[in-house]
């Protein structure tokens, strides 16, 4: 709590399902002020309807505006940064737009942290950055290398990233695509049977985030340990507890393949095998030194609990069955 209390901290993209999270948890750690950076007018709105705090400061900008960046950033101490283009698919038709955002944008914010002297920097990453194959992947990638690699150098900013799985029942992702779905008729879209995502609630995402925050040193990557599941079985799960809900029978649904869109991977990947040599495991995280500085540091002389050298991929994670999917969607009022 310390960390944050009678702080000033900015929040980019700080109106989407990831950023307005870390909003309403950092108001119970006793902030000064929060402040909301996010392009969406629409977006502060219905942040303030949700959330109505006299300590939230609504600003509308873009982190490519490095000016904007500037002028939200002035005083701050702390920053979260949840501003993306996040959506392969369309970042794979708009790659100028994508590197504009989340390689350009973040290079500004890094800048004006370093120009600004704040305190702490959190990027929000994905797992879609490791071996991309997709534009969006590959714009992370270089979020992720832009904000680690700011602490070589002289300045005492604390720099940091956080890695994703999919985040449950967040906007864009499978599970309100799979609800409406199951409302609307008796057909399910999968894009490929073998499909298997790392998964994470979004409270336990949020409070990696906050933890990172209060652990990193400077150029650290923090994974939360995570469960993988196929993403036929939940999708077969939540037609058999909503359809019925629904007054339809679970048989009577079709489930149509319809293949991977482009730049989608069958499984995704949170941490390469090279990656691992610079990882170390620290109760439920995974901290994923960085390798310039762990080789010409002090850091990879003293790496306890080494993890083993090893890709950290959902197709070779234990996956959890139906029953264990059904249990997690009902235990976060998912279903």
């Amino acid at each position: 709590m310390e960390l944050f209390k009678e702080k000033t901290i900015l929040v980019t993209g700080g109106c989407g399902s990831i950023g307005s999270e870390i909003v309403k948890q950092l108001l119970e750690y006793g902030p000064s002020s929060i402040r909301v950076l996010d392009n969406s007018e629409e977006g502060h709105f219905k942040l303030k309807q949700k959330i109505n705090d006299s300590r939230i400061r609504h600003l509308i900008g873009d982190i490519r505006d490095r000016e904007r960046a500037v002028r939200a950033m002035e005083g701050a101490d702390i920053v979260f940064h949840a501003a993306a283009l996040k959506h392969v698919n369309l970042c794979e038709y708009n790659p100028f737009e994508a590197v504009s955002t989340n390689v350009i944008g973040t290079k500004n914010l890094v800048d004006v942290a370093i120009q600004e002297k704040v305190d702490c920097f959190i990027g929000i990453s994905t797992d879609k950055a490791v071996s991309p194959i997709n534009t969006m992947g590959a714009t992370k990638l270089l979020s992720e290398k832009i904000i680690t690699n700011a602490p070589i150098g002289k300045n005492h900013v604390r720099f940091g990233c956080v890695r994703f799985g999919n985040v449950l029942n967040s906007s864009g992702s499978v599970i309100p695509i799979f609800k409406k779905q199951i409302q609307d008729g008796n057909e399910i879209t999968i894009t490929d049977e073998k499909m298997t995502r790392f998964f994470m609630d979004l409270p336990d995402a949020i409070n990696l985030v906050l933890k990172a925050a209060t652990q990193v040193k400077g150029g650290e990557t923090f994974v939360l340990k995570m469960q993988a599941i196929k993403i036929q079985d939940l999708a077969e799960v939540l037609v058999e507890e909503l359809a019925p809900k629904y007054g339809k029978d679970p048989k009577d649904f079709k489930y149509k393949i319809i293949g991977a869109r482009p730049g989608e991977k069958i499984d995704e990947c949170l941490l390469t095998k090279e990656e691992s040599d610079y990882t170390v495991a620290i109760d439920d995280m995974l901290i994923l030194r960085n390798s310039l500085l762990a080789k010409y540091g002090s850091d990879i002389k003293n790496m306890n609990n080494k993890i083993n050298h090893a890709e950290y991929n959902s197709s070779n994670v234990k996956l959890l069955n139906k029953e264990g999917i059904r249990n997690i969607l009902y235990e976060k009022n998912l279903i």
